[in-house]
């Protein structure tokens, strides 16, 4: 998305912001990798340009101490998304990312007029095995 998004910025389009969400709880590992598959992503594309270092957004506030351990605000986006919008999140990637959507749409940092798509990668087949967590609504 970071490399599609520079191109078609590069052709004129408007500029379009990524955020990503780190899950992992080894945000500076995820950086890297990130950041090298974007920046070979744009090579393979044809970006005339190198990627801009404000072109890589990664947050880590929400993934906790450790990678598939949910905490707290991962519970509570789960349990909100799906009752206002029906969409099932997992604990492990999704859940912890609208973690930090709704975080960022509540402290305005994503001013609420935005357009947001949210990448939502499947991970439902996790939920069966934190269940416990979810017996209570």
């Amino acid at each position: 998305m970071i490399a599609g998004f520079a191109a078609l910025e590069d052709a004129g389009g408007r500029p379009r912001r990524v955020i990503g969400i780190d899950a992992s709880a080894k945000i500076d590992e995820t950086r890297d990798q990130v950041t090298r598959i974007a920046r070979a992503t744009a090579d393979l594309i044809g970006v005339e340009r190198p990627l801009r270092d404000d072109e890589i957004t990664l947050l880590g506030e929400w993934a906790g101490d450790r990678y598939g351990i949910p905490v707290d605000s991962t519970i509570d986006a789960i349990r909100l998304t799906g009752r206002l919008e029906g969409v099932i999140l997992d604990t492990v990637y999704e859940g912890k990312s609208m973690a930090g959507l709704i975080d960022l749409v509540t402290s305005r940092e994503i001013p609420r007029d935005s357009t947001v798509l949210f990448a939502h990668l499947g991970g439902q087949p996790a939920l069966n095995a934190y269940s416990a967590l979810f017996t209570h609504g």
